[in-house]
């Protein structure tokens, strides 16, 4: 366990806002959680951060950072179809995504090229190209920080939803994700069921895992800033679900406008409301939107967290204003 005073926050999260924090605390090993939590005391707010990859604190952020770097993967099930494989929180998604395809574990391929740490993707449930995290997760394996024990979750009890998860409501501020369990297929079958994806196939033969993944890969990074060259968090907002009512109207207004059926309504493309109202490309002091996708706000050096938080506030009130539609941030603030 390494702790940190009054330091920068730039190379622990994505957006590379110069924050700093009063401490930093990098675990390395399950067992130093409870050493490492009372280190941080409890009258401090304490935040868990992976890589920070959806994260963004104010300019100074009087709390505690714990970061997780804890790393391993193994098999714990196998029953010859269905293989169960257990990854620490601190390891890399984007590498533990290709090191399972390798493995002729499948079912994460779509997933590929997401920045962030496997402890990240159950509490984001993060998704991409027709797939969602939720869909492979057994399991969640916890810290409690109020009972200073670990627990296990089952799938359903993590609730999982479009970009969400118990982590971010009942459990929010309650639990350090410390492992995930996966149940993943021996047997790879391609999901191509996102437009783009079977566009890029549909005149393919039978394709393996290394070919979707290289695809998916090459279709992410033409869209999409990469953080280690423009501070960004991924696509900033949600994509609003609104009724079926409201959809319908939508389309009548707007012929164009991107929308996709739900359970509960319709999923509406929040990049093309973001564009319809002038942001795509636009760029205000040292942020702005990307050029390539609205959905992305990004530091061009030097933005403070102020000036990400009052460019966002300016494209929900331009979207609400013309659409009726509020917004949702995927990217979650930390404010002290």
């Amino acid at each position: 366990m390494k702790i940190y005073h009054d330091i920068s926050l730039r190379p622990y999260h994505s957006f590379g806002i110069d924050a700093v924090a009063d401490r930093v605390i990098e675990v390395s090993e399950n067992d130093e959680l409870q050493q490492a939590v009372k280190a941080a005391g409890g009258e401090e707010p304490l935040v868990v951060l992976g890589r920070g990859c959806n994260m963004l604190f104010s300019d100074v952020f009087h709390g505690v950072v714990l970061v997780m770097r804890t790393r391993g993967v193994c098999v714990i099930a196998d029953d010859g179809d269905t293989v169960l494989v257990e990854a620490m929180a601190g390891e890399d998604w984007d590498g533990f995504v290709r090191y399972c395809s390798n493995k002729g574990w499948h079912g994460l391929e779509n997933l590929v090229a997401i920045p962030g740490t496997v402890g990240a993707a159950p509490v984001q449930n993060v998704g991409a190209y027709g797939s969602e995290a939720a869909d492979v997760i057994h399991s969640v394996n916890v810290f409690d920080l109020e009972t200073m024990t670990m627990r296990s979750l089952t799938a359903s009890d993590c609730c999982f939803a479009y970009r969400d998860s118990v982590f971010k409501h009942a459990l929010r501020g309650r639990c350090v994700v410390t492992s995930v369990v996966f149940r993943l297929s021996h047997s790879f079958s391609p999901n191509l069921s996102y437009k783009a994806v079977g566009e890029l196939f549909a005149n393919e033969g039978p394709i393996g895992p290394s070919q979707l993944m290289a695809a998916i890969g090459d279709l992410r990074w033409s869209k999409l800033p990469h953080p280690e060259v423009l501070g960004n968090a991924g696509s900033f907002f949600k994509n609003p679900i609104v009724s079926r009512e409201c959809g319908a109207a939508l389309r009548t207004a707007y012929p164009q406008v991107p929308l996709y059926p739900t359970a509960d309504g319709c999923k509406v493309a929040a990049g093309w409301l973001i564009e319809q109202c002038g942001w795509r490309g636009r760029r205000v002091g040292q942020c702005g939107v990307y050029e390539r996708q609205a959905l992305v706000l990004v530091n061009y050096g030097g933005a403070s967290f102020d000036d990400i938080r009052q460019l966002a506030d300016a494209i929900t009130a331009d979207v609400q204003s013309r659409f009726g539609i509020i917004l949702e941030r995927e990217a979650q603030y930390n404010i002290t």
